[in-house]
């Protein structure tokens, strides 16, 4: 299994501690924080998977996913938004957008670490 996350994520204590507890677990992480060019970073960098922050500077999340979905090679790439917005209509319009699996902030690190694995065991399987 392949071992690459972006993280996209504009709050360097949350960036920080994800990547501590991904890279705990063996991934590579790659960190960006402004959504205006993250499709392109996330495209360069070619992960297995991206983590996404809902409210972005430059882009939303959403938008940021939107614009991934029309691109060729990413109509399938796991995305895990992490937001502080948690209502109903968040979460329809983050699955509208594309996005695989929503979660809200505060987390715990185990339940991300367990979106990640299953996210990129079900991509594996495709």
């Amino acid at each position: 299994m392949s071992r690459h996350v972006v993280l996209i994520e504009d709050e360097p204590n949350i960036t920080e501690a994800i990547r501590f507890l991904l890279l705990r677990d063996g991934w590579t992480v790659e960190a960006h924080a402004d959504g205006a060019s993250a499709v392109e970073f996330i495209e360069a960098a070619k992960p297995d998977i991206v983590i996404l922050d809902l409210m972005l500077p430059g882009k939303s999340g959403l938008d940021v996913v939107r614009e991934l979905r029309e691109r060729d090679g990413a109509q399938d790439l796991p995305v895990l938004m992490l937001t502080a917005r948690g209502q109903i209509k968040d979460r329809e319009m983050a699955e509208k957008a594309g996005v695989t699996r929503f979660m809200t902030k505060p987390f715990a690190n185990a339940e991300v670490l367990t979106a990640v694995r299953d996210l990129c065991a079900q991509a594996e399987q495709r």
